[in-house]
């Protein structure tokens, strides 16, 4: 790693700090209960705008991935950027627009968030383990961290940016503008300083797109692997946006909102943890046992219900759900596939994102007590693909290494 680099690796981090805050916000039931009243919709009809997200990073992920390898990091990132500004201001506006239009508007512009979201991935993925080249599962969950720091504040930023509208409607419009603007900012810098591709490419170093591809296999293995980011994005994803609902309903807690703080701590202490266990053991070791951990929490919380077991499994979910299990994923198949690692991040995005828009969207549509029942399914199917990549990972390597 060369010092020159290390403010980009700054910007490149800041960026999924405020994406924590646009990935996460909807999920909050606050959030939801105050867009629902400005909208004249049920709460859980805003999870279908969650889902959206995922639709956008569908759209886009096809070809943000090879534009990165093709055109650099700089420009997949830039474009993020300000398309993830559009996708924050964007819910400002939606708020106020009220019931005339105000829900299709969101619906537009998460959409533009997960293309956003998609250029950032295969941006910013690629370029952390460029900079951190010696430690590039530690880089890309330093993504994670960044984002779990946001979410784990996230209801203190709820908190000192809500307000009371000239009708009596809660709004957080001061959070939407306020991050929206930031984007802004973070697109100006982030076309200013260096990264490593751009330098390679000035140097006529980086092979080209088509030429990597010809030398590129993919195995059943690593096809699993990428099925794996649907899995695991499935776990975070419901419980993220749909937990508290559960909470609710069938706990009867009134305001569960301090989930997210238990949520975003497990988070942020599997990172560090997860990032010391990885000097002495295999990442793809974690594809098993955290996806096992989770599906065990989900079927005692869905028995329980308990404000308690809520708060574990919050923790829980967190730590093993979300402390870097996607990341760690994108690392192992960009081990895989070095030479199109733009390309190979948006193949596990594209399976992440799949989830996001049909999970989330039937999510919308059911009881939250079927959602759990729903998100022990799919991440007993993760289990199932990571004891197979397990089982076969040694053969997995020693196809790399054969060229």
């Amino acid at each position: 790693m060369k010092k020159k680099y290390l403010p980009s690796a700054l910007i490149m981090y800041l960026n999924y700090f405020i994406h924590g805050v646009g990935c996460s916000v909807l999920g909050q039931a606050l959030i939801k209960d105050a867009l629902a009243a400005s909208w004249q919709v049920e709460a859980m009809a805003i999870t279908a705008i969650s889902a959206a997200l995922g639709l956008g990073r569908l759209i886009a992920l096809p070809f943000a991935g090879p534009l990165s390898d093709k055109l650099g990091r700089r420009i997949s990132t830039a474009i993020g950027s300000a398309s993830y500004a559009i996708y924050l201001i964007g819910l400002a506006f939606a708020f106020n627009a009220g019931p005339n239009g105000g829900y299709q508007i969101a619906y537009i512009c998460a959409i533009v968030g997960g293309i956003a979201n998609s250029f950032l991935d295969t941006g910013i993925y690629p370029a952390v383990t460029e900079i951190f080249y010696s430690a590039p599962g530690v880089a890309a969950m330093g993504i994670k961290f960044f984002i779990a720091i946001s979410q784990m504040l996230l209801p203190f930023f709820l908190g000192v940016t809500v307000s009371t509208t000239a009708a009596g409607l809660t709004s957080y419009n001061r959070l939407f503008w306020i991050c929206g603007i930031a984007y802004l900012i973070l697109f100006v810098l982030v076309m200013i300083f260096p990264l490593p591709d751009a330098d390679q490419k000035a140097e006529g170093k980086k092979e080209g797109l088509v030429e990597s591809l010809k030398h590129t296999h993919f195995s059943l293995e690593s096809i699993a692997m990428i099925l794996i980011g649907f899995t695991c994005t499935g776990t975070f994803q419901l419980w993220l946006n749909c937990a508290q609902n559960f909470a609710v309903e069938n706990v009867g807690w009134a305001n569960p909102s301090i989930m997210q703080t238990y949520y975003s701590a497990g988070t942020i202490l599997a990172l560090i943890v997860t990032a010391l266990l990885t000097r002495k053991i295999k990442d793809v070791r974690f594809i098993l046992v955290y996806p096992a951990i989770c599906l065990i929490t989900m079927i005692v919380v869905l028995i329980g219900k308990t404000q308690s077991l809520m708060i574990l499994g919050s923790f829980v979910i967190g730590w093993a759900g979300a402390g870097g299990l996607l990341q760690i994923a994108t690392s192992v198949c960009n081990m895989l596939f070095p030479k199109i690692k733009g390309t190979v991040t948006a193949l596990v995005m594209i399976a992440s994102s799949l989830c996001n828009y049909t999970i989330l969207t039937a999510a919308s549509k059911m009881a939250p007590s079927q959602v759990m029942v729903m998100n022990i399914v799919i991440t007993g199917i993760g289990v199932l693909l990571g004891l197979y990549v397990n089982l076969r990972y040694t053969k997995m390597v020693d196809s790399v290494e054969q060229g």
